[in-house]
């Protein structure tokens, strides 16, 4: 019996479109993310895994483990959570001011934001999180990473690997990265954030 199952999307296929097609969603999500599941499965039957959460097996497995394990973590993260189609777009409240207080401004954040999704080599994943006092901090985490990893608590990210965006945007990561602002579920990031 597998112990992690693909998640279902909390929306139908073709809701983030324009900003990502119903054929991106079908690859991304019913391909990409089902492999990793099954490569998960297959990996921690009969280890001391079998029985570990996801976020347990992101912070104490290597290798294959990891990779597949951070890969379901992170999509988990970017489809069920920090992608809606939403009307208003806007971080309010206690995020909108640590924004302001980190960055400046949501458009500088943003920028810089899209700046270090940009220019992440090679795949990999660009990240919002809150440090322990509630500082926040972008990083850009490599293959299957996350910031639990560096004892952060994960806010938002953007997914920089060609498969997320390569049917609908070609080689213009950047582009595609823009675009994502406007499918960003804010309520979701505030809550996580939580202060």
């Amino acid at each position: 019996m597998a112990k992690f199952d693909l998640m279902t999307l909390p929306y139908a296929p073709e809701a983030l479109e324009p900003v990502i097609s119903r054929e991106t969603i079908g690859f991304h999500h019913g391909k990409h993310l089902q492999a990793y599941v099954n490569n998960l499965n297959a990996a921690i039957e009969g280890t001391p895994f079998e029985n570990k959460t996801l976020e347990e097996i992101v912070m104490t497995a290597e290798g294959g483990m990891l990779n597949n394990a951070g890969q379901i973590l992170n999509h988990n993260l970017y489809f069920g959570q920090f992608m809606a189609p939403k009307e208003e777009n806007k971080p309010a409240s206690a995020l909108a001011k640590a924004i302001d207080e980190a960055f400046g401004s949501l458009e500088a954040f943003q920028e810089e934001f899209v700046k270090n999704g940009a220019g992440l080599f090679g795949s990999g994943w660009v990240w919002l999180s809150a440090d322990e006092a509630g500082k926040l901090v972008i990083t850009q985490e490599p293959n299957a990473a996350n910031p639990i990893q560096k004892g952060l608590t994960p806010l938002l990210t953007f997914d920089v690997w060609e498969h997320a965006y390569y049917l609908d945007y070609q080689n213009r990561r950047p582009d595609h990265l823009k675009a994502l602002w406007a499918i960003v579920n804010w309520e979701v990031v505030a809550e996580r954030y939580g202060r």
